[in-house]
Protein backbone atom coordinates (compact mmCIF):
# COMPACT_ATOMS: atom_id res chain seq x y z
CA UNK A 1 0.00 0.00 0.00
CA UNK A 2 1.33 3.44 -0.90
CA UNK A 3 1.71 6.01 1.85
CA UNK A 4 -1.66 7.16 3.18
CA UNK A 5 -1.69 10.60 4.79
CA UNK A 6 -4.34 11.61 7.31
CA UNK A 7 -4.93 14.94 9.05
CA UNK A 8 -6.63 14.63 12.43
CA UNK A 9 -7.78 17.50 14.63
CA UNK A 10 -8.13 17.12 18.40
CA UNK A 11 -5.54 14.35 18.70
CA UNK A 12 -4.14 15.20 22.13
CA UNK A 13 -6.93 13.68 24.21
CA UNK A 14 -10.02 11.49 24.25
CA UNK A 15 -11.37 10.04 21.02
CA UNK A 16 -8.82 11.94 18.95
CA UNK A 17 -5.90 10.43 20.84
CA UNK A 18 -7.36 6.94 20.51
CA UNK A 19 -7.93 7.59 16.80
CA UNK A 20 -4.31 8.70 16.35
CA UNK A 21 -3.07 5.46 17.94
CA UNK A 22 -5.39 3.41 15.74
CA UNK A 23 -4.20 5.15 12.58
CA UNK A 24 -0.55 4.78 13.56
CA UNK A 25 -1.12 1.07 14.08
CA UNK A 26 -2.37 0.90 10.47
CA UNK A 27 0.76 2.76 9.24
CA UNK A 28 -0.92 6.03 8.25
CA UNK A 29 1.26 9.13 8.12
CA UNK A 30 -0.24 11.52 10.68
CA UNK A 31 -0.58 15.30 10.41
CA UNK A 32 -1.62 16.59 13.83
CA UNK A 33 -2.53 20.26 14.38
CA UNK A 34 -2.14 21.03 18.09
CA UNK A 35 -2.71 24.20 20.08
CA UNK A 36 -0.02 23.22 22.58
CA UNK A 37 3.16 21.85 20.95
CA UNK A 38 4.45 20.48 24.25
CA UNK A 39 1.29 18.45 24.70
CA UNK A 40 1.46 17.39 21.06
CA UNK A 41 5.05 16.22 21.45
CA UNK A 42 4.03 14.13 24.48
CA UNK A 43 1.35 12.35 22.42
CA UNK A 44 3.80 11.89 19.55
CA UNK A 45 6.32 10.20 21.83
CA UNK A 46 3.60 7.96 23.32
CA UNK A 47 2.64 6.81 19.82
CA UNK A 48 6.27 6.28 18.78
CA UNK A 49 6.91 4.22 21.92
CA UNK A 50 4.20 1.81 20.80
CA UNK A 51 4.64 2.10 17.02
CA UNK A 52 8.28 3.14 16.39
CA UNK A 53 7.94 3.30 12.59
CA UNK A 54 5.16 5.91 12.74
CA UNK A 55 5.46 9.09 10.71
CA UNK A 56 3.98 11.93 12.80
CA UNK A 57 4.08 15.60 11.85
CA UNK A 58 3.07 18.20 14.45
CA UNK A 59 1.88 21.68 13.51
CA UNK A 60 0.91 24.48 15.85
CA UNK A 61 -2.69 25.47 15.19
CA UNK A 62 -5.42 27.01 17.35
CA UNK A 63 -8.87 26.15 16.00
CA UNK A 64 -10.27 29.14 17.90
CA UNK A 65 -8.15 31.46 15.71
CA UNK A 66 -8.96 31.72 11.99
CA UNK A 67 -5.56 33.18 11.09
CA UNK A 68 -3.90 30.22 12.80
CA UNK A 69 -6.04 27.84 10.72
CA UNK A 70 -5.15 29.67 7.51
CA UNK A 71 -1.40 29.55 8.24
CA UNK A 72 -1.64 25.88 9.21
CA UNK A 73 -3.40 24.94 5.96
CA UNK A 74 -0.81 26.88 3.95
CA UNK A 75 2.02 25.06 5.74
CA UNK A 76 0.42 21.67 5.13
CA UNK A 77 0.11 22.39 1.41
CA UNK A 78 3.74 23.52 1.27
CA UNK A 79 5.02 20.39 2.99
CA UNK A 80 2.71 17.70 1.60
CA UNK A 81 1.75 16.90 -1.98
CA UNK A 82 -1.11 14.62 -0.91
CA UNK A 83 -3.83 14.26 1.73
CA UNK A 84 -6.02 11.18 1.68
CA UNK A 85 -8.14 11.54 4.82
CA UNK A 86 -9.26 14.61 6.79
CA UNK A 87 -10.81 13.86 10.18
CA UNK A 88 -12.55 16.84 11.79
CA UNK A 89 -12.63 15.50 15.33
CA UNK A 90 -11.82 18.38 17.71
CA UNK A 91 -14.64 19.76 19.80
CA UNK A 92 -15.42 21.94 22.80
CA UNK A 93 -18.33 22.35 25.19
CA UNK A 94 -18.50 25.74 26.89
CA UNK A 95 -20.92 26.05 29.78
CA UNK A 96 -20.44 29.83 29.82
CA UNK A 97 -20.51 32.18 26.84
CA UNK A 98 -16.93 32.53 25.58
CA UNK A 99 -15.57 34.48 22.61
CA UNK A 100 -12.71 33.46 20.33
CA UNK A 101 -9.93 35.78 19.21
CA UNK A 102 -12.07 36.56 16.15
CA UNK A 103 -15.06 37.51 18.29
CA UNK A 104 -17.20 34.43 17.64
CA UNK A 105 -18.91 32.26 20.25
CA UNK A 106 -16.41 29.48 20.90
CA UNK A 107 -18.57 26.36 20.62
CA UNK A 108 -19.93 27.28 17.19
CA UNK A 109 -16.55 28.65 16.09
CA UNK A 110 -14.46 25.60 17.00
CA UNK A 111 -16.94 22.78 16.45
CA UNK A 112 -18.30 24.03 13.13
CA UNK A 113 -16.74 27.16 11.65
CA UNK A 114 -13.09 26.13 12.14
CA UNK A 115 -13.61 22.76 10.48
CA UNK A 116 -15.72 24.29 7.71
CA UNK A 117 -12.88 26.70 6.92
CA UNK A 118 -10.09 24.13 7.29
CA UNK A 119 -11.87 21.63 5.04
CA UNK A 120 -12.41 24.14 2.25
CA UNK A 121 -8.80 25.31 2.46
CA UNK A 122 -7.66 21.70 1.97
CA UNK A 123 -10.18 20.61 -0.69
CA UNK A 124 -7.72 21.16 -3.54
CA UNK A 125 -5.13 18.93 -1.84
CA UNK A 126 -7.77 16.25 -1.20
CA UNK A 127 -8.87 16.43 -4.85
CA UNK A 128 -5.29 15.95 -6.04
CA UNK A 129 -5.04 12.87 -3.81
CA UNK A 130 -8.38 11.27 -4.72
CA UNK A 131 -9.88 8.95 -3.79
CA UNK A 132 -9.99 10.86 -0.51
CA UNK A 133 -12.26 11.08 2.53
CA UNK A 134 -13.59 13.79 4.84
CA UNK A 135 -14.90 12.54 8.19
CA UNK A 136 -16.83 14.78 10.58
CA UNK A 137 -17.22 13.65 14.19
CA UNK A 138 -20.75 14.66 15.22
CA UNK A 139 -23.06 13.41 17.97
CA UNK A 140 -26.56 12.12 18.61
CA UNK A 141 -26.92 15.37 20.57
CA UNK A 142 -27.75 17.10 17.29
CA UNK A 143 -31.47 17.40 17.90
CA UNK A 144 -32.96 20.87 17.44
CA UNK A 145 -32.49 23.62 14.89
CA UNK A 146 -29.92 26.09 13.62
CA UNK A 147 -30.83 29.44 15.19
CA UNK A 148 -30.16 31.59 12.14
CA UNK A 149 -31.34 34.82 13.76
CA UNK A 150 -28.85 34.32 16.63
CA UNK A 151 -26.53 31.47 15.65
CA UNK A 152 -24.11 32.30 18.48
CA UNK A 153 -26.93 32.30 21.06
CA UNK A 154 -25.81 35.69 22.35
CA UNK A 155 -29.29 36.57 23.63
CA UNK A 156 -29.89 33.37 25.57
CA UNK A 157 -26.73 31.29 25.82
CA UNK A 158 -26.91 27.72 27.07
CA UNK A 159 -23.94 25.34 26.84
CA UNK A 160 -25.99 22.27 25.96
CA UNK A 161 -27.97 24.10 23.26
CA UNK A 162 -24.77 25.55 21.79
CA UNK A 163 -23.18 22.10 21.64
CA UNK A 164 -26.29 20.49 20.13
CA UNK A 165 -26.49 23.18 17.45
CA UNK A 166 -22.80 22.77 16.57
CA UNK A 167 -23.25 19.00 16.16
CA UNK A 168 -26.28 19.56 13.92
CA UNK A 169 -24.07 21.93 11.91
CA UNK A 170 -21.50 19.12 11.52
CA UNK A 171 -24.08 16.84 9.93
CA UNK A 172 -25.59 19.56 7.72
CA UNK A 173 -22.07 20.45 6.54
CA UNK A 174 -21.48 16.77 5.77
CA UNK A 175 -24.65 16.55 3.68
CA UNK A 176 -24.09 19.72 1.66
CA UNK A 177 -20.36 19.16 1.10
CA UNK A 178 -21.05 15.61 -0.12
CA UNK A 179 -23.61 17.03 -2.54
CA UNK A 180 -21.22 19.69 -3.83
CA UNK A 181 -18.47 17.07 -4.29
CA UNK A 182 -20.65 14.32 -5.77
CA UNK A 183 -18.83 14.44 -9.12
CA UNK A 184 -15.45 14.13 -7.39
CA UNK A 185 -13.77 11.16 -5.74
CA UNK A 186 -13.99 12.69 -2.27
CA UNK A 187 -16.46 11.06 0.11
CA UNK A 188 -17.84 13.00 3.08
CA UNK A 189 -19.44 11.23 6.04
CA UNK A 190 -20.32 12.02 9.66
CA UNK A 191 -20.45 9.79 12.69
CA UNK A 192 -21.65 9.50 16.25
CA UNK A 193 -18.85 8.06 18.44
CA UNK A 194 -21.07 7.40 21.43
CA UNK A 195 -21.02 8.91 24.90
CA UNK A 196 -17.34 9.05 25.78
CA UNK A 197 -15.49 10.14 28.92
CA UNK A 198 -13.33 12.90 27.40
CA UNK A 199 -11.94 16.34 28.26
CA UNK A 200 -14.78 17.95 26.31
CA UNK A 201 -16.94 17.79 29.45
CA UNK A 202 -14.42 19.51 31.75
CA UNK A 203 -16.52 22.70 31.70
CA UNK A 204 -19.58 20.94 33.12
CA UNK A 205 -20.56 21.44 36.78
CA UNK A 206 -18.83 18.99 39.15
CA UNK A 207 -22.05 17.23 40.15
CA UNK A 208 -22.54 16.20 36.49
CA UNK A 209 -18.87 15.57 35.73
CA UNK A 210 -18.44 12.80 38.28
CA UNK A 211 -21.28 10.81 36.70
CA UNK A 212 -19.66 10.63 33.26
CA UNK A 213 -17.18 7.77 33.87
CA UNK A 214 -20.02 5.67 35.25
CA UNK A 215 -22.00 5.69 31.99
CA UNK A 216 -19.47 6.51 29.26
CA UNK A 217 -17.62 4.30 26.78
CA UNK A 218 -13.84 4.31 26.59
CA UNK A 219 -12.16 6.62 24.02
CA UNK A 220 -10.82 3.50 22.28
CA UNK A 221 -14.36 2.18 21.84
CA UNK A 222 -15.50 5.63 20.73
CA UNK A 223 -12.80 5.80 18.05
CA UNK A 224 -13.91 2.59 16.33
CA UNK A 225 -16.36 4.19 13.90
CA UNK A 226 -13.94 6.98 12.99
CA UNK A 227 -11.27 4.38 12.24
CA UNK A 228 -13.76 2.36 10.21
CA UNK A 229 -14.67 5.36 8.06
CA UNK A 230 -11.00 6.26 7.60
CA UNK A 231 -9.69 2.81 6.76
CA UNK A 232 -12.45 0.54 5.41
CA UNK A 233 -11.31 -0.12 1.80
CA UNK A 234 -14.75 -1.05 0.47
CA UNK A 235 -16.60 2.00 1.80
CA UNK A 236 -18.38 3.58 -1.18
CA UNK A 237 -20.95 5.91 0.41
CA UNK A 238 -21.01 9.66 0.90
CA UNK A 239 -23.24 12.13 2.73
CA UNK A 240 -24.20 9.59 5.40
CA UNK A 241 -24.32 9.43 9.20
CA UNK A 242 -22.73 6.45 10.96
CA UNK A 243 -23.02 4.85 14.38
CA UNK A 244 -21.30 1.64 15.53
CA UNK A 245 -19.66 1.27 12.10
CA UNK A 246 -23.04 1.21 10.36
CA UNK A 247 -25.22 3.75 8.61
CA UNK A 248 -27.71 5.26 11.03
CA UNK A 249 -30.64 7.63 10.95
CA UNK A 250 -30.20 11.24 12.02
CA UNK A 251 -32.73 13.93 12.86
CA UNK A 252 -35.21 15.31 10.36
CA UNK A 253 -33.55 18.72 10.57
CA UNK A 254 -30.14 17.25 9.71
CA UNK A 255 -31.48 16.08 6.33
CA UNK A 256 -32.87 19.44 5.21
CA UNK A 257 -30.73 20.53 2.26
CA UNK A 258 -32.20 24.04 2.22
CA UNK A 259 -31.07 24.47 5.83
CA UNK A 260 -27.67 23.00 4.92
CA UNK A 261 -27.20 25.52 2.10
CA UNK A 262 -28.37 28.35 4.33
CA UNK A 263 -25.80 27.32 6.95
CA UNK A 264 -23.12 27.15 4.24
CA UNK A 265 -23.95 30.68 3.12
CA UNK A 266 -23.94 31.98 6.69
CA UNK A 267 -20.59 30.31 7.40
CA UNK A 268 -19.02 31.89 4.31
CA UNK A 269 -20.47 35.26 5.30
CA UNK A 270 -19.10 35.03 8.86
CA UNK A 271 -15.62 34.16 7.59
CA UNK A 272 -15.59 36.84 4.91
CA UNK A 273 -16.76 39.49 7.39
CA UNK A 274 -13.51 38.82 9.26
CA UNK A 275 -11.46 39.08 6.07
CA UNK A 276 -11.01 35.36 5.36
CA UNK A 277 -11.78 34.34 1.79
CA UNK A 278 -13.37 30.93 1.31
CA UNK A 279 -12.49 28.81 -1.74
CA UNK A 280 -15.50 28.41 -4.03
CA UNK A 281 -16.91 24.99 -4.83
Amino acid sequence: MSEQIVLLTGATSGIGKATAFGLAQKSFTLILPVRNLEKGEKIKQEILAKFPQSQIHLFECDLADLQSIKIFAENVKKQFSALHVLINNAGVWKNTFTLTKDGFEQTFAVNHLAHFYLTLLLIDLLQKSAPARVINVASDLHQGDIHFTDVELRKNYNGLNAYKQSKLANILFTRILAEKLKSSQISVNALMPGFIATDIFEDLPFFLRWLIPLVAKSPEKGAETTLYLATEPNLQVTGEYFKNKQRASSSYQSKNMETAQKLWNLSVQMLEQKGFQVPKL
